[in-house]
């Protein structure tokens, strides 16, 4: 039997709870995805597809319910236990791909492999290996804005394997894209999943829901098949 790698149990978040502002942004959620998926999950623009990426992505914790991630319960971790976690065992990708404008992709793959540690030479030749692995050995030395969007989400995928995760959480990530581009990033994605890792999309793009080998929907905060 497969093991889960992420499991959401009656998940709530709510916002101003009791208040008149109250927002039930996640409604009794359950969610279960095993090692080695690819699964994308689709909802319309306020549907709470970014809260659910928040609380599996150890970003925020539930107001109620259950969030386990390779098997350990995060939903009562301390903010330095949820930082462990997102640095040894999850990856992100955005849309607005989120990298340090001043540094070149090469260091902006390298920055995660600082902070933990790594020796230079070490993390310099695991980042070129990366970017290599995204097409981007010949653009190493170039900076964000030298780079079209497609190159720096390529970066910011590259960045997200940089210590080996096990799990990559992709909000939106071909929101910014033009469809070519998109469609890259997408092949991206199948082939590191063909590869063991278990990627999770959140998106609105019908394109990389018809490439994932699963589908799910989030309305209204409660999560469907």
């Amino acid at each position: 039997m497969k093991k889960p790698i992420i499991e959401c149990k009656n998940l709530w978040k709510i916002y101003n709870e009791e208040t008149p502002a109250e927002v039930r942004a996640l409604q009794n959620a359950n969610l279960k995805i095993n090692k080695g998926e690819f699964v994308a999950i689709e909802g319309p623009s306020g549907s709470g597809k970014s809260t659910l990426l928040h609380c599996i992505g150890c970003l925020d914790t539930p107001t109620r319910g259950k969030v386990y991630i390779d098997g350990q319960d995060i939903s009562q971790m301390d903010s330095g236990e949820l930082a462990l976690i997102r640095r040894k065992k999850i990856g992100f990708i955005f849309q607005f791909f989120n990298v340090i404008p001043s540094l070149t992709a090469l260091q902006n793959v390298e920055l995660p492999m600082v902070f933990a540690g790594l020796d230079e030479d070490v993390r310099k030749k695991k980042a070129t290996q990366l970017l290599e692995k995204v097409g981007l050995g010949k653009r190493l030395n170039h900076k964000p804005r030298e780079l079209s969007g497609g190159e720096t989400q390529r970066v910011a995928i590259a960045r997200a394997m940089a210590n080996d995760p096990v799990l990559l959480l992709a909000d939106e990530p071909t929101g910014n894209l033009d469809t070519k581009s998109g469609k890259e990033i997408i092949d991206i994605f199948r082939k590191l999943n063909s590869e063991g890792r278990t990627v999770v999309v959140i998106t609105h793009d019908p394109t990389i829901s018809r490439y994932a080998r699963r589908k799910l929907k989030i309305i209204d905060g409660t999560i469907t098949k």
